[in-house]
Formats: C-alpha cells, sequence, structure tokens
C-alpha cells in the first residue's frame, strides 16, 4: 500500500495533539478510518469559511487563498497574486465579494499575500508557525476547483503528504485548475501548506509549506516582490501620476496624483515639480518616463522635487502597471 511504500511508519512522534493514524502506514481498521473523517470533519467548517476565491479578471480566471488574520490577510500563491498592489477580488464561501490588494511575493517560490480591503473581522484560520507536519501525515487541501460555485461551496480532498523538501512539499490529494493559492490544512485544521502547482497527473501535486511564509513574512507583508523566478514577473515600476511640460520653462510637473498609488503615499501633490531620480535629472516628460522604464515594480527611488520654491527629495516604493 501507499504507506508502506513511503515508509511512513517509521517516522513516528510524539506529541499530546498529534492524531495516532499519522503513524499508521496505512488505516488497519474501520475505526480508523472512522476517526480521520471525525477528525476531517471536526475541523472543516472553520476552514472551508476562511478559504476564499480569488477572481483576477475575465481573461486571467480565479485561483483560491486563505484568510490567515482577522483583519484580512490572506496567502495565497505568487502566480496566482500576480505581482505587487494590484487589485483583485475575493468571494468568500457564501458570495460576499471585497476587493483585494496584493502585498508582497517570493517569485522563487511561489509564496504571496494579499490584503481585503473591507471591514472585518473574517473568518480566520491557524498558521503552523512550528512546522510539525512529517511525512505520512493525513491532510485535506481545500479550493474553489474550477472556479467559485455557490451552490457546490470550496472542495475539500484528502490525502497524505508523500514527499517533504525545504521549499516544495508533494501530497497525492486531488488538485485541478482554480485550487491554486488554496490552502493544505492538517488534520488539527492548522494551516501546513498552499498549492502551488497542480500536476500533470492528479494525485502529484506541489505546495508551498508554511515555513517558506514564516521565513518571509514581514517582506511580504512590507509589499515586498523578492526574487526572479519563474511563478511571477516584475512589471515596469509606475509612478502613479500624469506628467506635463511648462511651455515657458521647460519643467516637468505633476498634472494628477493617482489614488492609492506610490506618489501620493509619498507625499507627492499635484503642480510639485519633479527634477530627478536618484541623482539623474531629465529635459521632459519622455526623459522621467524612460528612466522609470528602467525600474520594476517594488524598486525604491528617491524623487527630487519643488514645492513652494523650495527643494525636496522622498524615497518611495514603485507600484506596476501592466
Amino acid at each position: 500500500m501507499l504507506g508502506t511504500l513511503f515508509g511512513f511508519g517509521s517516522l513516528s512522534v510524539s506529541g499530546a495533539d498529534r492524531h495516532y493514524f499519522n503513524d499508521l502506514d496505512a488505516p488497519e481498521s474501520v475505526e480508523d478510518l472512522v476517526n480521520i473523517e471525525t477528525a476531517l470533519k471536526s475541523v472543516l467548517p472553520s476552514t472551508r469559511a476562511a478559504t476564499v476565491c480569488l477572481e483576477l479578471g475575465e481573461e486571467k480566471g480565479s485561483g483560491s487563498g486563505v484568510i490567515v488574520s482577522p483583519d484580512g490577510l490572506i496567502l495565497t500563491a505568487a502566480h496566482v497574486s500576480g505581482g505587487v498592489n494590484r487589485t483583485i477580488e475575493a468571494v468568500m464561501e457564501d458570495g460576499t465579494r471585497y476587493p483585494v490588494r496584493t502585498l508582497g511575493l517570493i517569485s522563487n517560490t511561489d509564496a504571496a499575500m494579499a490584503q481585503i480591503e473591507g471591514e472585518g473581522p473574517f473568518p480566520y484560520v491557524e498558521v503552523d508557525r512550528e512546522n510539525e507536519t512529517m511525512l505520512g501525515d493525513w491532510v485535506m487541501a481545500l479550493g474553489h476547483s474550477g472556479g467559485f460555485d455557490l451552490e457546490r461551496g470550496v472542495v475539500v480532498r484528502l490525502g497524505r503528504v508523500v514527499r517533504m523538501a525545504q521549499r516544495t512539499w508533494q501530497t497525492d490529494g486531488t488538485l485541478i485548475g482554480g485550487d491554486s493559492g488554496g490552502p493544505l490544512f492538517d488534520l488539527q485544521g492548522r494551516l501546513i501548506g498552499i498549492h502551488s502547482r497542480v500536476g500533470k497527473v492528479k494525485l502529484e501535486n506541489l505546495h508551498v509549506p508554511m515555513s517558506d511564509f514564516v521565513e518571509n513574512w514581514d517582506r511580504m507583508l512590507n509589499g515586498e516582490f523578492v526574487g526572479d523566478g519563474p511563478f511571477a514577473t516584475r512589471l515596469p515600476g509606475y509612478l502613479g501620476v500624469q506628467l506635463e511640460k511648462d511651455e515657458e520653462s521647460g519643467e516637468v510637473s505633476i498634472a494628477e496624483v493617482m489614488a492609492d498609488e506610490a506618489a501620493e503615499k509619498a507625499g507627492l501633490q499635484k503642480g510639485d515639480i519633479l527634477l530627478k531620480v536618484g541623482e539623474e535629472g531629465f529635459e521632459d516628460v519622455e526623459g522621467l518616463q524612460g528612466l522609470l522604464k528602467e525600474k520594476s515594480e517594488g524598486d525604491v527611488i528617491s524623487l527630487t522635487y519643488r514645492r513652494d520654491d523650495e527643494e525636496q527629495t522622498v524615497e518611495l516604493k514603485l507600484g506596476g502597471r501592466e
């Protein structure tokens, strides 16, 4: 049987809250099967309530995510969030919709965070920060398989952990498109991973373990785009302003500041005269745009400007624009 193939029984550990059936090569009786079912059912309502569908737009489809704080912090996959500071939509199990702003991501390992922009509290789950899962443990995968379906709800699959590497775990649960970014739980209801790659064979699916999220928690929370991996591509840097050139002085000024973009967050205002990016000056709007095109979303730049005849320099983190 599968348990014997991977030698699950040799990895037994002690623990007051550890289910005994995790340390069996395979269920040995009907009672074992009933206990697995009972454990799953006991944590299913709360975990389903915190699992969301993330809708990315008509052309991009949807993925899944899971809420891990009462104020609406979401963990998902980098290839689902797609980048930093983007707007997507979360659909709760009951169909309620909320706008979501993507935060930071780790492009090498497919980890990402996002934040619901709505008033909580929201249902949320506990993150396993101690990395207590072991090879062979029974787990359950949740997700909005194929997209949001109000009548069907969140789909749950039962399986076991069959391979563990530092940055990637594999389970034999069945996943399909739309599950990406969804949660992997132990049967105590603790979040232990996020679905990353749906395998070519349905029983070979890869997940980002919580250890990778915990290690990079603050960087993602601060909106950093980390790495140059295959799961997300940096967009060109976006300041979030409309520019104009004064015909008499030739100076470049801000004609409009876009809401909730890099310029507004840094305190720039309509009418500010822009002078330098870092130590580099420019002669016209095209020159400034050329300097910004060399930057990527998440890059921090210093921008020198003049307001009321006083020069000031501010550091700001660029957004991204498709």
